[in-house]
């Protein structure tokens, strides 16, 4: 095991170096680049990220017998242009930023954000707690309530129960979950009708000031419409993929044998059926987590206004913040590729006959 795991480490090292090269040669067509940006801050104006700007953050346009300058910065000292292109590291060529870039991610040194003006890695811890609350509680709850589900579904097979459940959890999980949340924000949020649940944050402007029950429920009190719109279609996949694996293992011969021994069906259940069932839902686990977390709530957190990563990735895309960028692309990765070997060693922990090294 010592040698797969190992193997694996090494792996992560070509992966994440692939990624992080493919995005900065993707990064380096985009149009409005930071230089841009200052430009048009410069001179009053506004650069839409879409529009077909020529000259990015590292391409420049010749007009005739002038020197190489972005558009938007005619009548601005030349001066001025290089200086900020120094100031944003643009003046050396790409080859060479990306080597700079990855030498510093190699420390876990990410610089500081473009317009922000504040080190990435104190944006990431300061935004972290909004999101890991998002992507645990959903987590846990879809897991809490997708498994007991599942089990239940398995057992009545072909039921009226089974059938209902099966209609109502598929026909949740059509519903986009950014539009169930403008419908929540209309009805309890004072869109329209109700003012019952807060619109931003995940805690009140006195929530210092509380004491830790009202602490509580402040917390939660916040988090009910953001958890309920990820919430609303969630659940189908895990109960369903539960379902099935149980279907698949109460159908194998050693559970005919166990209740041909006189055992009783909750101890064939959960004594035989369960480890062996559970196996792929357990070891998902932590890719569920890490999913949910960086990316399942990217548009929740914009629609209700919650200052988590997702959020802080969105304005880094918009005022291509680059930093931010390729230091929060970076991390996640990482945790991702991490995750991904977590998962696999989650397979022995919940069964020991399974041996990678064996395969190998």
């Amino acid at each position: 095991m010592l040698a797969y795991i190992v193997r694996r480490l090494l792996l992560i090292i070509p992966t994440l170096f692939g990624i992080m090269v493919l995005n900065f040669v993707i990064v380096q067509f985009a149009p409005g680049g930071p230089v841009e940006q200052t430009i048009a801050r410069l001179k009053g104006t506004v650069v839409s990220p879409t529009a077909p700007i020529v000259g990015s953050a590292s391409d420049f346009s010749r007009r005739g017998d002038e020197d190489s300058e972005y558009r938007g910065a005619r009548g601005l000292d030349p001066a001025i242009i290089k200086e900020i292109e120094r100031m944003y590291g643009f003046d050396k060529p790409a080859h060479e930023r990306f080597w700079l870039m990855m030498k510093d991610y190699a420390t876990f040194n990410f610089g500081e954000s473009f317009f922000k003006g504040r080190p990435v890695v104190d944006l990431l811890i300061e935004k972290m707690p909004v999101s890991i609350s998002i992507g645990l509680w959903t987590t846990l709850i879809i897991y809490i309530v997708s498994i007991p589900l599942g089990i239940a579904k398995a057992v009545r097979d072909g039921t009226d129960f089974d059938i209902w459940t099966s209609i109502v959890v598929v026909v949740a999980s059509a519903i986009p979950g950014y539009l169930f949340a403008v419908l929540l924000i209309v009805l309890f949020a004072g869109g329209s009708f109700f003012q019952w649940f807060p619109l931003q944050h995940l805690t009140s402007p006195d929530w210092d000031m509380m004491s830790w029950p009202e602490k509580i429920v402040d917390y939660f009190w916040h988090l009910t419409l953001p958890l309920m719109a990820l919430l609303i279609g969630s659940f189908a996949s895990l109960t369903l993929l539960t379902k099935n694996s149980f279907l698949d293992q109460i159908n194998q011969q050693y559970v005919t044998t166990a209740r041909a021994k006189g055992l009783t069906e909750r101890r064939v259940m959960y004594g035989h059926v369960f480890r062996n069932a559970m196996l792929i839902v357990i070891a998902g686990f932590p890719g569920a987590f890490i999913g949910i977390l960086f990316s399942g709530a990217l548009l929740i957190e914009i629609i209700f206004n919650l200052d988590g990563l997702g959020y802080l990735g969105y304005e880094a895309v918009i005022a291509r913040d680059y930093p931010i960028m390729f230091g929060t692309l970076y991390i996640f990765t990482l945790i991702g590729l991490f995750t991904q070997l977590i998962s696999d060693l989650m397979y022995t922990i919940v069964d020991p006959r399974i041996d990678f090294e064996a395969r190998a």
